[in-house]
């Protein structure tokens, strides 16, 4: 019953606000769900994007069964993100069997985990794919496994890399555990499932890997997005761990309360791992390792490493203290509903701005930016606004929007051709501005 009860207020929670406006990653994704086919997405889309195309693959099937709408589409990582739950219960209840209702209950709803399941994006998917190998990977280091779960072991993993490069440095972390604690023949048995993705991938990876130095060679500042290695990235990950996807001002008070809540939670986390160095090994070490690979291609982003979520919400559940743990709960259910029914913390509001546009409308802005555009107006017109010129027309809409990263002052661009700011209207985290000549 209690099983039930907690993925009962799971679903509960993923559903509320799931209709609020999507933002440009999902708009990306959710069009190209809807305009491209399959073979399109493989040949002419992935070699520009930075990701397999599985996830992409998976939507476009998912929306052709269910449609295309925000919510249809963010069904498909909720689905995702449950099943992860699930995996998580049978991991504690096949080897921590008195603490698999804590760890479900602190994965269900984790703050961060609530936001990305409700996110048209590969990361909710990837997450239930590398659970899922964990799980396998425990079974098979126990010497308790079969055919089938080597077969198993080999599909998910298979399916992990070809969702999300990202998800090689938690397998590194697998692999070289099998390969240390199982007998070699055992461990060459588990090898299949990833070298299939990388002999089938690697044309693609090599494309893609080409046409990323090109954009970083024409977006002056793309490296902002890839996250580099500093501080704050790094500081990023245990916190937004914690909180959630969610920042309020004064923030000298959200530092305070972020901080202190993160401290409480990962003191307690690093005191119980430290008597589990299993699931320490498995938290700490593919940061490590993505950590060093960023010094050379930045990816250390706090978004990317969800999927070490489910070894946290295990590592929690073993905490000695039940008022600990119940504390910790509370905080993550708290934080969960602060940013669920609170629309400050909620995505960018492209559909507040659609509104007040007309599918005829001419919009200037930076035009890889438009996805949510699109998805909203198909065939709204989209003017690059590093092109204004004396022969533009004298009335623009502009909306100033990915401009840091590609080193663009809209402001400057339009002084300088006579244009002369009249109004602006703020939408969440969106700019529309009204300029004339």
């Amino acid at each position: 019953m209690l099983t039930v009860l907690l993925f009962f207020f799971g679903l509960v929670f993923r559903l509320i606000s799931i209709n609020q406006s999507i933002w440009l990653d999902e708009a990306i994704s959710a069009n190209v769900a809807a305009k491209l086919n399959y073979h399109q997405i493989i040949t002419g889309f992935s070699p520009f994007d930075f990701h397999p195309p599985l996830f992409y693959l998976t939507l476009k099937f998912w929306s052709q069964l269910f449609g295309p709408s925000v919510i249809s589409l963010r069904l498909l990582s909720i689905l995702f993100s449950l099943a992860t739950a699930y995996i998580v219960f049978l991991i504690c209840q096949k080897f921590y069997s008195k603490v698999a209702y804590w760890a479900t209950a602190f994965f269900m709803f984790n703050p961060l985990i609530i936001y990305y399941s409700q996110e048209i994006r590969m990361y909710s998917m990837v997450t239930f794919f590398l659970t899922a190998s964990f799980y396998l990977m425990l079974i098979i280091a126990h010497q308790k496994h079969s055919t089938k779960h080597l077969l198993l072991f080999n599909f998910f993993t298979f399916l992990s890399f070809s969702t999300f490069y990202g998800s090689i440095f938690f397998l590194f972390a697998i692999y070289l555990y099998l390969l240390l604690h199982t007998k070699k023949s055992l461990f060459l048995k588990t090898l299949p499932g990833i070298l299939l993705s990388l002999l089938i991938l690697s044309p693609l990876l090599l494309s893609q890997f080409k046409n990323s130095r090109i954009m970083l060679q024409l977006v002056p500042h793309w490296d902002l997005v890839l996250g580099k290695v500093t501080l704050k990235n790094l500081l990023l990950i245990p916190v937004k761990f914690a909180i959630g996807h969610i920042s309020f001002l004064p923030k000298y008070f959200y530092y305070f309360i972020s901080s202190i809540w993160t401290i409480f939670i990962f003191t307690s986390y690093i005191f119980t791992a430290k008597h589990h160095q299993k699931l320490l090994y498995f938290f700490i070490f593919p940061l490590f390792i993505a950590t060093l690979f960023s010094l050379s291609s930045p990816m250390l982003q706090y978004f990317r490493f969800i999927y070490l979520i489910p070894i946290l919400a295990i590592s929690l559940s073993l905490i000695n203290s039940k008022f600990i743990k119940s504390i910790i709960l509370f905080g993550f259910v708290i934080f969960s509903l602060i940013y669920l029914i609170n629309p400050t913390f909620h995505r960018e509001d492209w559909q507040s701005l659609s509104v007040n546009l007309s599918p005829q409308t001419s919009v200037w802005m930076i035009p890889s930016f438009a996805d949510p555009l699109k998805y909203y107006y198909p065939d709204i017109v989209i003017n690059d606004i590093s092109k204004v010129s004396q022969n533009s027309p004298s009335r623009l809409y502009v909306i100033p929007y990915g401009e840091a990263i590609h080193g663009i002052d809209h402001q400057k661009i339009l002084e300088t051709n006579d244009y002369i700011f009249q109004y602006s209207r703020d939408y969440r985290q969106l700019n529309l501005q009204y300029w004339e000549r």
